[in-house]
């Protein structure tokens, strides 16, 4: 019989999708643990033995889901077997983090595993083009389409999946420290908006080109709504069909709540401009 193990990270997606999956099996990285659901932890340095358990539990197939951050490893702790995978690891790692997340799904797929996306469990979870709640104005659009151009443009450096613009103008782009940061650093700047009266200006959200979205979709939910709200924007838009909003529900309702809008962008609207 075929099981699907959830490989877990920090947030609510892994719950979520537990309920879409029958007999789950959850794990997690050490120190990354979900929100409310329990998982099995492991450790890194003990990759080979980890995938010989999910073969001993009948796994098949793994989704990826939640958030986590480049782990400390304790060089003493690697098993023999391991130990051959690290210099594979490290180099990725020197590439970036999408190199080093395409060299995991390749040692996951080695073993005969296969990898299925968040969206491929859930497709409610990845909006069809459309906005969902408020009004999208002409300004709204141009400064998507500026958006979406700025981390299309960034994606090659591996540098982030966000960005803001208010009256064509970048407040600020998506790095390591993620989009919270990014929000609140935009609204300590949102005095740099040339016309007080003009459009409050907007996050867009979007997967950088060439990401594997099997391991990383970009992700957006109630907390997401409520940041871009204290950092004083107008709204929040991503590429459609390859975005995850969570809580679709709370997420609307927060919105609402704060006057902003939210807005699943289609290619001409989105990112031609």
């Amino acid at each position: 019989m075929s099981r699907t193990a959830i490989i877990a990270g920090r947030g609510a997606l892994p719950a979520i999708l537990a309920r879409a999956i029958d007999d789950p099996q959850v794990y997690a990285l050490e120190g990354f643990e979900p929100d409310g659901i329990k998982a099995t932890p492991f450790r890194l340095e003990r990759l080979v033995p980890f995938l010989d358990h999910l073969h001993q539990e009948r796994i098949d197939r793994v989704v990826f889901a939640g958030a986590i951050q480049r782990p400390r490893l304790d060089p003493e702790s690697f098993d023999q077997r391991t130990a051959m995978l690290v210099p594979r690891i490290l180099t990725a790692m020197q590439s970036g983090d999408d190199a080093a997340l395409r060299t995991v799904l390749d040692i996951f797929e080695e073993n005969d595993l296969s990898i299925s996306s968040a969206s491929e469990i859930a497709p409610d979870l990845t909006p069809d083009e459309g906005v969902i709640v408020g009004e999208v104005t002409t300004a709204d659009r141009r400064d998507a389409a500026l958006a979406a151009r700025i981390v299309e443009t960034l994606g090659p450096l591996d540098v982030g999946q966000g960005a803001v613009v208010a009256q064509g103008l970048c407040l600020a782009i998506e790095s390591l420290p993620g989009t919270r940061a990014m929000l609140e650093f935009a609204g300590q700047h949102t005095h740099l908006r040339p016309r007080a009266d003009g459009a409050r200006g907007m996050l867009w959200k979007a997967p950088k080109p060439g990401q594997d979205l099997r391991i990383d979709m970009p992700t957006i939910g109630p907390d997401t709504v409520d940041q871009a709200a204290e950092a004083g924007l107008g709204g929040i838009a991503w590429q459609a069909g390859k975005v995850i909003l969570l809580d679709r529900d709370e997420s609307v309702r927060r919105a609402e709540a704060a006057g902003i809008f939210l807005w699943s962008a289609g290619p001409f609207d989105g990112q031609q401009g």
